[in-house]
């Protein structure tokens, strides 16, 4: 079914592509991202030596767009790792026990939801520090809400089927029946969803980057769409320095994306097509 779906398998070629430069990163760009080039190197454009150019200190883009596909991919996953099991793990206790319980997380919940994303984001980022292991912090801690949302909904309607009475008719415990019963059937759901927010994380860390909150020390797409915004590419026509991180981050979004849609659409009956 996930062969026949185009949306589905454009986004793997896409995701493979970047999971394969990624891997073979040094081979793809011999040159040191970080190393400084000399005064005639700045801002050089695409050339036999340098295939996408220079940037404003003279490093090779090619290697920096290597790089950043890197801490792309694992700011994307990581961040999508720790946001999925927060939200899966308060959306399943709220459903499920509901009552006090399903009152205080979801109020919790509505929290996060009401605040605004990139200012919460933008002071914790600050408060924390620049790092890629911080801005997977506070990705992963400011993304989760929409996520519990979507698995409590799932839970009350899974929680009130016929094998959920039966098992706890014969004694199963609510651990139990958590672990066997309702999450096998909420796992579809939070598996489609997964990827959807892989796209968001990997927009985000963007974003964090660009704004200035990123890791300068680890060359990231945002960090350089950053130094291009300072350095003024736009304006002094240096597209090789602000087109392809863009695209890239474009690119790789898209590919999550699709694959996102064709999983909801294989798992979720109502949407598959006849």
């Amino acid at each position: 079914m996930f062969r026949a779906s185009r949306l589905g398998m454009a986004g793997l070629v896409i995701m493979a592509a970047f999971i394969a430069v990624a891997l073979l990163g040094p081979l793809l760009a011999p040159y040191d991202p970080l190393a400084f080039g000399k005064a005639q190197d700045v801002l050089n454009a695409p050339s036999a030596a340098h295939l996408l150019g220079t940037d404003d200190m003279g490093r090779d883009v090619a290697a920096a767009l290597v790089a950043g596909s890197r801490v792309s991919l694992l700011v994307g996953l990581m961040s999508t790792l720790i946001s999925m099991v927060v939200g899966s793990l308060v959306g399943i206790l709220a459903g499920y026990f509901g009552r006090a319980t399903d009152t205080i997380l979801m109020r919790t919940t509505d929290i996060f939801l009401v605040l605004p994303w990139l200012p919460l984001m933008l002071v914790l980022a600050a408060l924390l520090g620049p790092s890629v292991w911080n801005i997977i912090l506070v990705i992963g801690l400011t993304g989760w809400a929409g996520t519990a949302r979507l698995v409590r909904a799932q839970t009350l309607a899974i929680k009130e089927r016929q094998f959920m009475e039966r098992a706890r008719a014969i004694g199963s415990s609510d651990a139990h029946i958590i672990a066997h019963h309702l999450l096998p059937n909420v796992f579809p759901l939070i598996f489609a969803n997964t990827i959807l927010v892989t796209a968001v994380s990997i927009l985000s860390e963007t974003t964090l980057s660009f704004l200035g909150m990123g890791d300068s020390t680890r060359p990231s797409w945002g960090m350089m769409l950053h130094f291009a915004f300072e350095s003024g590419a736009a304006s002094t026509g240096a597209y090789w320095f602000i087109l392809p991180p863009g695209l890239c981050v474009l690119a790789l979004v898209l590919g999550f994306t699709f694959m996102g849609y064709a999983f909801d659409e294989i798992l979720n009956p109502k949407l598959r097509r006849r």
